[in-house]
């Protein structure tokens, strides 16, 4: 706010200045000296301080650095009584007008984007699913759990997407007042989860199954992992509801995903344009599943976004799904239907069989994916007891109850 204040101050006497000059020369000169001192050229100085250490390399930086660069010359021909030139002064307003058009175009944009639907997996949707939540989704047994835990809670960690699972089991199993300590339940993401594993700060991870770099993460710290399967889902790619596209080929998301296909008119929809299709973080459940599908296949680089980092910067990280028209994105059966619960997108079927339930159960959608609960080979009695309950009927009620396929 202050600086917003100290560079309208600068703004203002520097145009007094500029009036004066035409009508006194010598109190313009004065005028301008003093503001130049006193506000214009420290408001350059946070100008250039802001486009340098906060926007960095963007657009905003850019524009912003320009407009710092034209005032300072504009000052200097103040200075040297320049400005009384016709064209002199025709430039520089030109000059400033195009900046702050561009700028002002820019921030414009900017403000569309984010008002662009988006599906993610953040943690704004977990509440939904929280057993402290007493309206909460979370699926709940018909007879009392028969599993007892009364000391040493296996810590609970996963997949944003598998939460509603393993916030089930917790509610199920453990005391409210263990349900509300983070450390026994909490959703830290995939790639967070099995850190956490091998790390030795969670018992149990709910999540698909690992990329390579997790696997060898896990080898190089001298951790063995099981992989216990707990249910499964359909992998799915979605494209904005007005999309007239109804269903792809395996083939056809390979091709999309490592470049040979990039316009829709490719697939037979017209006026859609180039392709945007979405990626996940390196790393999370979802693209190491894209990862397994393209066979091998090389990934075209993913759509980046800008955002403001941790120490204040403008950082690039991939970004998630935005529900433009040309757009396509992947993730999770139930995460895009009962989490997500988005009427703005449309689940495309895959080799002409649609991502539902039912297809999942009985093998005829072609990408299902298992997920699993993974615990360390030197797991504790408590944590072995766990997993043997969930692999029972009980499990599977509260597997199925949320809304995933039990394992066969």
């Amino acid at each position: 706010m202050l600086f917003h204040i100290y560079c309208t101050a600068a703004v203002i006497f520097f145009v007094i200045s500029i009036i004066l000059l035409q009508k006194n020369r010598t109190a313009g000169r004065a005028m301008l000296t003093v503001s130049t001192v006193a506000f214009i050229f420290p408001a350059l100085f946070y100008m250039w301080v802001l486009s340098v250490f906060y926007f960095m390399y963007t657009v905003l930086a850019v524009i912003c650095g320009i407009i710092t660069i034209l005032l300072a010359i504009t000052i200097l021909l103040a200075i040297w009584g320049q400005l009384k030139k016709k064209p002199i002064i025709i430039g520089a307003v030109a000059a400033f007008a195009i900046c702050f058009t561009v700028l002002f175009g820019y921030k414009s944009y900017r403000s569309w984007l984010v008002k662009v639907p988006t599906v993610g997996e953040g943690a704004d949707l977990l509440y939904e699913y929280s057993p402290l939540n007493d309206q909460a989704k979370t699926a709940v047994l018909d007879s009392p759990c028969e599993l007892k835990i009364n000391s040493d809670f296996p810590r609970l960690d996963g997949a944003t997407a598998l939460y509603p699972v393993y916030s089930a089991f917790a509610n199920a199993v453990y005391p409210e007042y263990i349900q509300r300590d983070e450390q026994y339940l909490t959703c830290s993401t995939t790639g967070n989860a099995y850190n956490k594993i091998v790390s030795g700060k969670a018992d149990i991870i709910f999540v698909a199954a690992p990329s390579e770099k997790q696997k060898q993460y896990a080898e190089s710290h001298g951790v063995e992992l099981e992989f216990t399967p707990i249910g499964r889902e359909a992998f799915v790619f979605f494209v904005n509801s007005q999309n007239p596209l109804e269903n792809i080929t395996v083939g056809q998301i390979q091709d999309i995903y490592s470049g040979k296909i990039t316009k829709w008119s490719q697939l037979g929809v017209q006026k859609l344009g180039k392709i945007k299709a979405f990626q996940r973080d390196e790393g999370s459940g979802s693209q190491s599943a894209l990862l397994r599908l393209m066979e091998g296949k090389t990934l075209t680089e993913p759509i980046k976004d800008e955002v403001s980092g941790d120490m204040g910067g403008i950082i690039n990280t991939v970004a998630d799904y935005k529900n433009f028209k040309n757009a396509i994105g992947f993730s999770f059966r139930f995460y895009c239907t009962e989490m997500v619960n988005n009427n703005q997108i449309k689940l495309l079927g895959v080799n002409g069989v649609k991502p539902t339930e039912e297809n999942v159960e009985n093998g005829s959608y072609p990408i299902s994916n298992s997920f699993f609960a993974v615990t360390r080979k030197d797991k504790t009695e408590n944590t072995a007891r766990f997993l043997e309950w969930m692999q029972g009927e009980q499990g599977r009620e509260l597997v199925e109850k949320t809304g995933y396929t039990p394992p066969k």
